[in-house]
Order: structure tokens, then sequence, then C-alpha cells
């Protein structure tokens, strides 16, 4: 049994790798207000669902083909989640805990936190089972009015925002202590470049094979922690020589706990970036077999394991170094951990140095796969120029489009700021508007359950836990407060020399900039010219990619336009009913 199940707010039903046709009586189009709830069904063995029309139609054949099996989803989630945080972020922890006991609390808390906001990502894909690309669908869903307004600044947000340099520029880094030479600041940018490119070509040319490639790194990841978790249990049974007494820090394990409230707080929201990407399965719905029970299964599986080993190693860590030097030493908690084990041997440090370089590497892979897969998403809404760019599969069956961008962006970054303020500043930019929209996004759960019912739409097939979603929205609001608390040492004390929420202040800016940026395109020049935006379903390419595109209609010609389409886009040839006015079950 999974944690899901905890997590669950009622018993349900599993749905079977192949689902049946809903009745032809079932309406294609749901009416309730000013919204319409279009039936739709994807090739992936889910069974159909309806989703509100301004959303972009379901690809009923995935172009990327149906390649994700379960152990990918294992592997998409770890390879996310295990990046190098694991190696560095436990001596930082116990920095701010103050004490081994409270550390360790903190990382289970950490698994909480994010059991939680998995459950709210399950039940959210569980009513959109053949929508890949995870918040895009779930905002864009959860706020279908305005029309287009979450779809155009999630989208001008996530895609400015969406390069991945600080991952490569620390891949970098192991491989020049690998080759035991201080590189110039231009050869760790230069092979930061060249690792974030044989990663982007290893995806762009064959999906297949690059998720094989997932598999292969996440399984090593899992391996190197189950083999740090082994070494500390070795060391408490107290069968090495060189640790006289292992069990040094795990007595009086509470001594030294911080009482200090901004460290506790830094200590949870690194803790929740630690955990990040749980979620990362999510972004690739329509591209697995049977989705909700696969990821249901399989993303705890994913979950559970990584956060025992979280904590087994841990205790490995505390049962090797004593917890004065761990806390002082501006080394990774690992490196310390193999010195202390393996007596400084050059050879230890050099595997250590490759498994946190591959896992680096790992995390590049995973987070291309699933950021690009949102990006493709974006576009199938139609709020991007150059749709064909952003949707397309051709010609190796990957979405080209979003890695080239990514690509660029990440080639800017690394090349453009130097090293310090401005590259520490541009990194975080990103974190707060993202927490804006995963606050937004959950409670969108709420919103979408609310309509369903109202409209009379059938269960879904996981219902989160109540208490859970509640907890996973403390969470969101907890990490859009804790950045505005000031450091200790006063405003000018954080990670950058000046003021220390500047990037919070730029990342609400660049909300709102783009809300300014939907009301003059949506609303302003409209009025000013003339004309409605109307949304029109075309395909793309001839392997089942499909798309919304957003057009012009002239006023004069608004009538004829509607009577020729549906609300969603497509000619109309399906039939209509109005949602019924009490709560429950639609009856055709």
């Amino acid at each position: 049994m999974g944690f899901s199940r905890l997590f669950e707010g009622s018993k349900t039903t599993e749905v079977v790798a192949t689902d049946v046709e809903a009745s032809d009586s079932e309406p294609s189009i749901i009416h309730d207000g000013g919204l319409a709830y279009v039936r739709e069904k994807g090739g992936n063995g889910s069974k159909p669902s309806y989703q509100e029309a301004v959303g972009a139609p379901v690809e009923s054949k995935s172009p990327l083909g149906y390649n994700v099996g379960w152990l990918t989803v294992i592997f998409l989630n770890v390879n996310m989640m295990v990046g190098t945080g694991i190696f560095s972020t436990p001596a930082s922890i116990l920095n701010r805990a103050g004490s081994v006991g409270l550390a360790l609390i903190i990382w289970f808390i950490g698994f909480v936190m994010a059991a939680s906001g998995f459950s709210v990502y399950l039940e959210l894909a569980s009513y959109f089972p053949n929508r890949s690309g995870s918040e895009v669908v779930y905002l864009e869903q959860a706020y279908p009015r305005p029309k287009h307004f979450f779809p155009v600044t999630f989208a001008v947000q996530s895609v400015i925002l969406s390069f991945s340099s600080s991952n490569a520029v620390v891949l970098s880094k192991y491989l020049w202590r690998m080759t035991d030479s201080t590189p110039t600041e231009w050869q760790m940018r230069g092979v930061a470049i060249a690792a974030y490119t044989l990663a982007v070509i290893f995806v762009i040319a064959h999906n297949k094979y690059s998720l094989w490639l997932v598999n292969f790194i996440g399984a090593l990841k899992i391996l190197t922690l189950i083999f740090i978790s082994i070494a500390g249990l070795v060391v408490l049974g107290g069968n090495i020589d060189r640790i006289p007494d292992p069990g040094h820090n795990f007595r009086n394990a509470f001594e030294g706990a911080s009482p200090n409230g901004n460290d506790l707080a830094s200590a949870l929201v690194s803790i929740v970036f630690s955990y990040a990407g749980y979620y990362n399965a999510f972004n690739v719905v329509n591209e697995i077999q049977n989705p909700i029970p696969t990821l249901k299964r399989n993303g705890t599986v994913s979950l559970t394991v990584v956060a025992v080993l979280y904590m087994l190693c841990n205790i490995a860590y505390f049962a090797v170094v004593p917890k004065e030097e761990f806390a002082e030493a501006s080394e990774i908690a690992a490196s310390i951990f193999f010195s202390k084990l393996f007596g400084g041997s050059k050879s230890a440090a050099n595997v250590l140095n490759f498994l946190v370089l591959l896992s680096a590497f790992g995390n590049l892979l995973a987070v291309l796969i699933g950021s690009a897969r949102m990006i493709r998403e974006i576009g199938r809404q139609g709020v991007l120029p150059f749709t064909n760019f952003w949707v397309s599969t051709k010609p190796f069956g990957t979405p080209i489009g979003p890695y080239v961008v990514k690509w660029v962006l990440t080639f800017i970054m690394i090349v453009a700021p130097s090293a310090g303020d401005a590259f520490t500043f541009v990194v975080s930019l990103g974190t707060y508007p993202d927490a804006i929209f995963r606050f937004a996004m959950a409670v969108g759960l709420y919103v979408i359950r609310r309509r369903r019912s109202k409209a009379g739409i059938g269960r879904s097939d996981f219902k989160a836990w109540h208490p859970a979603v509640l907890f996973y929205i403390l969470i969101q609001v907890f990490v859009l407060v804790m950045p505005w608390y000031p450091p200790k040492g006063g405003p000018y004390a954080g990670d950058v020399s000046f003021w220390y929420a500047t990037y919070c202040v730029v990342g609400i800016a660049i909300v709102l900039v783009c809300a300014i940026y939907y009301v003059v395109w949506m609303h302003l020049l409209p009025k000013w010219r003339g004309y409605v935006i109307r949304s029109e379903i075309t395909s793309v390419d001839d392997n089942g990619a499909n798309t919304h595109r957003l057009v012009r209609v002239k006023y004069a010609d608004v009538p004829e336009w509607d009577e020729q389409h549906d609300e969603a886009g497509q000619l109309r040839q399906r039939t209509t009913t109005v949602a019924p006015s009490s709560e429950g079950s639609f009856k055709a």
C-alpha cells in the first residue's frame, strides 16, 4: 500500500488498461452558464474526460508516442528530485536546525510536504488524464475566465525563465574537480555549455532512447544512495576502526536545537526544494498508458524510495562525521563522508565526483524532458507566436522547438552574467513567480471540484484528502511569505550584496507585466481595431499533433464564425446539453 492511499479522500476503483467509450447519448459538450465542457478521449487508455473548451485540444494519438512506462515514471521523478542536493544540503540543514535530531525531523517533514503535493497533482491529473504539461493544464482549467489570462501570464514567465544554468555549472565544477586542476571562469562556462548541449542532443535525437538513459542514470543514483546508506549502517554497527564512536552525534540528539524562527524557516524552504521533482512525471501524462493507476503506484514508489534514502543518507553522514566538523565544513557533505570513511583516498574522491557529476547530468535530462512538455503544451494553447515551432515533433518525434529555446536561454544565462550577484539573482528570479502559480494551482483544485460538481460531471478516479490539500496550500503560502523575512544581519546580508528580497519584487513585476500585456493584446487592441479573438483547432503534423490557434475575426464575421464553430474551435458536429441545476453525476 502506497502513501497516496493515506492522502486519498475516498475509496476509488482503478481504471483498467483500456476504457470503453461512454454512451453515445452522453453529450460531447456540457454548458454551464458561461462555461462549456468538451468531452475528449486520448489514446493512452484513460477514460473520456471533460475539459473547459478554452483548453488546448486533446491529442487522441500522442505524437510523442507512449514510451513512458512504470519504470520511467519512477526515474523521471527520481532524477529530478536527486540532483546534487542530497550530497550538499544536509550540512546547511544541520547548520540551521542546530541539532541532529531536529535536522532529521525536518527531513521527515519535507517528505510529508511532498506527499501532500503529490496527492494534489494526482487528483488534478485524474481530471485531465489525456493532457501532458501538468501546471499548464491545471491552471488553464482552474481559471478559464478571463479567457487565456492564465495561459498568457504563465506562458511568458515559464518560457523566459526556463533556463537550467545552475545545474550545468555544478556539473562543470565536479568534472574539473576530477581533473585536479583549477579552471578559469570561461573554462568552467565552456564545459557547462558542452554538458548542456550534450543533454539537449540526447533528448532531441530520440525520445525513447533518451528515456532509457534517464532510467539508467536514475538506477545509478539509487544505487549510490543505497551504498552511502549501507556504509552508514555498517559504521553504526561499530565495524570501522577509524570511526571509533559512530553513535556520538545521536546521543543528546536535540542538544543545540535552534530557537531562531528564521533558521528553521530557511531549513524548511531548503527541504521543499530538495524534494522538488516528485511531480515531474505529471508532465508526460499523455505518454503514459493507463496513466492514473500508473502514476498513483509508481509516483508513490519514487517519492517513498527517495525519502527513505534521504533519511538513511543523513543518518550515515551523522554516523561518520562529527556534528561540529560537519556543520562548519566548506566541502559538500558527501565529500567529508567519503574522506572520513576511506581516509582521504584520491580514488574515492574521484568516484564521488563522478557520481555527483552523473547525478547532475541525469537531473538535466529529466528537467529538459518535463519542461519541454510544459512549453509544448503552452504552445498548443495558441498564446505564443509561431505555433508550429512549439508544437511540431518532426523530424525525430521530439519537441525540438522547446528544447532549442531552453538551450538558447541556458546558453545566455551561462555566458552573460558574471559570477556573483548577477548570476545568483537571475537564478533566484524564477522561484517566486513559480511559487505564485503553484499556490494558484493548489487553490484551483477546489475551484475545479466545485465547478465539475455544479456541471454534473462525474467523479474522478482519485480524490485527495482534504487536510492534505490544505497542508499543501499552507506550504505554498509559507514559500511565498518566507523570502520577505529579513535574514540575520539585516536587509543586505542575504545571498546578494543588494536588498535581499529584490528577486521577489522583480518576480512579481514580471507577472504584472504579463497581465498588462494580456489586457492590451486580448482586449484593448481588438476593441481599437474592430475584431475579436477566437480559437480554432488545427492539425500540425500527420502524426497526431494538433493545437489551438488564436485567430482575429472581424466584428461583421463573428455571427457566421460562431455558427460554424463550437466553443472549442471545432466545426459544429456535436450534440450539446445544458448542465442540470442540481448537483450530481450527469444523466443523459
